[in-house]
């Protein structure tokens, strides 16, 4: 049985615990923030630093290297070099949002992993029925980039839309709706296909009359979602 011990008992960490113990692993007790690290690798197969990204260096530093245990962390946007010293290193990010331990548990079987290094940590994501990708340590930040468009930025614009829609009085709930909607399509069509709405069609008209409805602190956002939109207008063009 593979053996796995996770340092850092955050939203991640203990997500990863729940999920690998669930999956049949052998978890040892989690290390928290104070507790001593050296031999953290020690009678393990897999050491997983699940901390954020600004201590990962430091952390494993403090770890005695063991030729025979991978050292891994959890960061999208960071490479390898920072677990040095260690020999076996990996990366395992996995592309889902982890709200609470419970959810992230439930939302990482099956989920996609970006994995790198060591293909230990592909079996885990395995174990989990994951599915795995390889992004490359010079490729990491601009992947992680991505993925924080996907959801963070998501979840940023969908929370202009509450507001908004707040104050010409329609339930957030409709907006919802055409917001599941337009992922379904951009899911069977693609972005540049799926893309609907006044910049789709050429009306600047409209875009200009928004502008004027939106309070001032809004509209930095609209215009800069407008000229994503004529970006893909552009690609829409040259495909045609």
């Amino acid at each position: 049985m593979t053996t796995v011990r996770i340092i850092g008992p955050g939203r991640a960490g203990t997500s990863l615990a729940l999920a690998l113990t669930n999956a049949g692993w052998d978890v040892a007790p989690m290390l928290k923030r104070g507790d001593p690290l050296a031999a953290a690798a020690h009678g393990i197969d897999l050491l997983v630093v699940a901390t954020p990204d600004a201590v990962i260096r430091d952390v494993a530093r403090q770890i005695e290297p063991v030729p025979e245990t991978v050292v891994a962390h959890l960061s999208g946007s960071l490479g390898l070099d920072v677990l040095a010293p260690h020999e076996r290193r990996a990366g395992l990010h996995p592309l889902v949002a982890l709200p609470t331990p419970d959810v992230g548990a439930k939302r990482l079987v099956g989920a996609w992993f970006a994995v790198a290094g060591d293909p230990l940590v592909r079996r885990l994501a395995e174990a989990m029925y994951g599915r795995v990708f390889t992004v490359a340590d010079d490729d990491r930040a601009a992947y992680h980039a991505a993925a924080s468009i996907a959801a963070n930025h998501l979840v940023a614009l969908m929370g202009q839309v509450q507001r908004v829609g707040f104050a010409a009085g329609v339930p957030f709930e409709a907006y919802l709706d055409l917001a599941r909607a337009a992922l379904d399509d951009v899911a069977d069509l693609g972005p540049v296909a799926a893309l609907t709405g006044p910049v789709a069609r050429g009306d600047e008209a409209t875009v200009r009359r928004h502008l004027r409805a939106l309070p001032p602190p809004e509209r930095k956002a609209y215009r800069a979602m407008a000229d994503a939109a004529r970006t893909l207008v552009d690609e829409r063009k040259t495909l045609t």
